[in-house]
């Protein structure tokens, strides 16, 4: 890792008050050099300048503790994570966190699980399926204090995806690009039939570049009504929009 850009990534991280040890730093550079090597034989990620990891992947995965209170988090859950956003700099920054990731492709969870023993990341559980069949199993259904998606899908669809996994009163943080108004208020009928409200929606701009983000924050009121989630590539080809 060049030393200044982690000596950036590090300041831009206090200036939120993340502080970050020696080895989590550490953490951080295995990260990037197993992301770029596994990204040549697999699509991770279509970013691979150091600089542009560390602020478009690492720095927005940990935007999420700008907006929540992390350390009183213990449970999480990351949906279709991919490479590991946010879920993977997350745990590193916040070790407490007992993640659980899920994704539908199996050479992804391949690479998570290579990437927890390099890092030797404790309290991370590697999922290989599909959100609405998970969702319905007991022991992760209205289990999570919060549960995360990063650019996977419109809202409403990822409401059917992902409030299923949160516990009552926990969160489901969908982490978007440009303005989501229209897709919020496009959402709103998921989020009476799945027992959600709007908390909050959080705008951001991603150091240097200035790039845009919001965090969609909803709380889960009551348990997942027991036909939710649908069968599998339900939600995708018919997403739950007001009658």
């Amino acid at each position: 890792m060049t030393q200044l850009v982690g000596k950036l990534f590090e300041e831009r991280l206090r200036s939120q008050g993340i502080e970050l040890t020696p080895m989590q730093m550490e953490q951080f550079a295995i990260y990037y050099k197993e992301l770029v090597a596994w990204n040549e034989k697999m699509n991770l990620t279509g970013i691979t300048e150091q600089d542009q990891v560390y602020n478009k992947h690492f720095y927005d995965s940990l935007s999420l503790a700008f907006f929540l209170p992390i350390q009183e988090v213990k449970t999480m859950a990351d949906i279709g994570a991919g490479a590991g956003f946010p879920s993977i700099p997350l745990k590193i920054a916040f070790p407490h966190l007992q993640v659980t990731i899920i994704d539908s492709l199996k050479k992804r969870i391949t690479f998570l699980e290579h990437l927890a023993r390099e890092l030797t990341l404790t309290g991370a559980t590697f999922i290989h399926g599909r959100a609405e069949e998970w969702g319905r199993k007991s022991g992760y259904r209205d289990q999570y204090d919060l549960v995360t998606a990063r650019a996977v899908a419109r809202l409403n669809v990822l409401n059917e995806f992902c409030l299923p996994f949160v516990r009552k009163g926990g969160w489901f943080a969908a982490m978007k690009g440009a303005d989501p108004k229209e897709e919020v208020d496009e959402a709103r009928f998921s989020m009476t039939q799945l027992k959600a409200k709007l908390d909050q929606v959080h705008r951001f701009e991603l150091p240097v570049e200035q790039a845009e983000r919001h965090i969609i924050i909803l709380q889960k009121t009551e348990g997942t009504p027991a036909k939710y989630p649908r069968a599998a590539g339900t939600p995708l080809k018919k997403p739950l929009i007001a009658p």
